[in-house]
């Protein structure tokens, strides 16, 4: 009826049962924030379930809830609830006690609250004492043993020879309290293994239980010979990588009989953590239309539609309730993406619209996924540091900055890596081979991404009522984004810069490169500027559910400060070398 712009259909009978057994998404208002008009938005976005952060009963990230009130009312708009677990138990399976020590944490979970339809676990918040000696505590890895940090990969970041066992006593557990609870573990963490490793894993998962398996992180992608790989969420990978398919087509063959999928078909990834969703339909369409021959084929029978960044009202919205039922494909994206822009944006504007679409969509095949960007630039936009390397101090402190965030945060500041940096990892290029490279396509993303813009911008001004509002809006995303590019090819810029700089030994080289720092700097500081008027128009932008407003009006005066600060140790590192 929206897409007819009319209160009627047509006489008659039609049902279209839906393809995907589950479709669950976090809240898009809150971290485990679901008011009844959340609840009532969720169904008619198409999900069937909602995810819940759980530490223990009547406790969430967010701290008390009346967990079994929400799971009532969920009830009332025929939504289910899936705890998504940070609870964990420090015990191995063969210990003698180990029943009893999961029995209270897992069992009692249920017991208190046994409207629950499943329990989501993921290798990085449920580690325990593995006797596979390939694995060490995480501990070790993040503080060290005897102030020495090992190498090995962490226990819930490996398919250790031990895990299904444990993943098993779980199982049981929960089940002798709620025999009909979906158990599902997630294989996120370690889906950079070799195949050899994740597979025999599969060989002894355990049964009636759910695999989870991520679309995107870990695929490949090469670069002028270098390796770029998706290092976590992101629609820059439009086909899965290698990680995916393997675990899909080994799961399926060795007879798992339920394939759950991280698919973010919700609309957005951690590729513009604080932008509300990427608006790039025709990837998003791409993917859909892989992901419903996996439903077909596979074992694959539902998906997990949002992380903690929730979800937001936009164009996927629509893609996945025409990809997912089950009419046959026949969907052609232009054709169903010109009907929703001519409902949200109006007829003479509908073509400009979809055209837009598609120019930040292809845009999006210059996107780097990296660690360093996506827990950094890409998380929090022009509001990112620009921290001068060298350490001028009386005191030896470390060069660091924590991010600002409220205290009402979970943990948001531990997402946000203030300090740039290469984040090294064994299947990617090292950081000072990617960077040129790196540099090189966002410039080429930043130039379609202002083509698709400079477009956009051109139809707002002839549009009224509504259709402007949401034009308005459109543009202002665009925009957000557009600075967001701006401040990741300078951060790369920067970061190069101060290695070359502190590389250098000749006073002569050290100004040069003092020079490129100094415009850096104030080429990022007309950034952040221009960004103030979107963040302002639109409360939106800069905001996610779990690290709350990390881009508004005060982080964005905070950075300026702090690109003060840096300014000042420039000029002072400059007196030095006449000294």
């Amino acid at each position: 009826m929206s897409l007819r712009k009319a209160p009627y259909l047509e006489i008659g009978r039609h049902v279209k049962p839906r393809l995907a057994r589950m479709r669950s998404t976090h809240s898009g208002s809150g971290l485990d924030d679901f008011p009844d008009w959340q609840l009532d938005a969720i169904l008619h976005a198409g999900f069937t379930a909602i995810d819940l952060f759980v530490n223990g009963p009547d406790w969430t990230t967010k701290g008390f809830c009346r967990i079994n009130d929400l799971i009532e009312r969920a009830s009332d708009y025929g939504l289910e609830v899936v705890l998504y677990s940070y609870m964990t138990c420090q015990v191995h399976p063969d210990d003698p006690d180990a029943v009893k020590a999961l029995d209270q944490v897992f069992g009692n979970i249920f017991r208190v609250h046994p409207g629950f339809k499943a329990i989501h676990l993921v290798g990085e918040s449920l580690e325990f004492p593995s006797r596979d000696d390939i694995t060490v505590k995480v501990d070790n890895i993040v503080n060290g043993e005897d102030g020495l940090q090992s190498a090995a990969p962490g226990v819930g970041y490996y398919p250790g020879q031990d895990y299904p066992e444990y993943i098993a006593a779980i199982r049981d557990v929960i089940h002798r309290v709620s025999p009909d609870v979906e158990v599902i573990f997630n294989t996120y963490n370690w889906g950079w293994a070799p195949l050899d490793a994740r597979r025999k894993f599969l060989e002894r998962f355990p049964e009636n239980v759910t695999l989870q398996i991520t679309y995107d992180i870990f695929k490949q992608n090469r670069r002028k010979h270098l390796a770029c790989p998706v290092m976590d969420y992101s629609i820059f990978a439009e086909e899965p990588g290698f990680y995916f398919t393997s675990e899909v087509e080994a799961a399926s063959a060795l007879g798992i009989k339920s394939i759950r999928v991280t698919s973010n078909l919700a609309g957005t990834t951690w590729d513009f953590g604080c932008a509300p969703y990427a608006p790039v339909p025709y990837r998003w369409a791409k993917r859909m239309s892989i992901l419903r021959r996996y439903l077909l084929k596979y074992n694959v029978d539902s998906f997990y539609d949002s992380h903690h960044y929730g979800w937001w009202p936009n164009p996927c919205i629509d893609l996945a309730k025409a990809y997912f039922s089950d009419d046959p494909p026949g969907y052609d994206p232009t054709e169903f993406l010109h009907r929703i822009a001519v409902r949200d944006y109006g007829m003479p504007t509908a073509e400009a619209i979809v055209e837009v679409w598609r120019i930040w969509s292809r845009a999006m095949d210059h996107y780097v996924a990296s660690n360093e960007d996506q827990y950094g630039p890409w998380r929090v936009g022009p509001a990112y540091p620009f921290m001068f390397h060298p350490a001028i101090s009386r005191t030896m402190d470390e060069k660091n900055i924590v991010f600002p965030v409220t205290a009402e945060s979970f943990r948001g500041a531990n997402i946000i890596k203030t300090f740039y940096h290469p984040w090294e990892n064994d299947t990617q290029s090292p950081g000072p081979m990617r960077y040129p490279v790196e540099i090189s396509e966002l410039e080429i993303m930043l130039e379609e991404w202002q083509s698709g813009l400079d477009k956009l911008n051109s139809v707002v001004d002839g549009l009224t009522g509504r259709y402007r509002d949401n034009a308005e809006h459109l543009a202002a995303l665009g925009k957000f984004i557009r600075n967001m590019i701006r401040t990741t090819i300078g951060i790369k810029r920067f970061f190069i810069a101060n290695i070359r700089l502190q590389s250098a030994s000749h006073p002569g080289e050290l100004k040069k490169e003092l020079d490129v720092i100094d415009r850096l700097l104030a080429d990022e500081k007309a950034n952040v500027l221009d960004t103030f008027d979107v963040v302002e128009f639109d409360s939106r932008l800069g905001w996610e559910p779990r690290m709350g407003y990390v881009c508004d009006s005060w982080h964005l005066n905070w950075k300026l400060r702090q690109l003060a600060i840096s300014q000042e140790e420039v000029r002072q590192y400059r007196q030095m070398i006449d000294l």
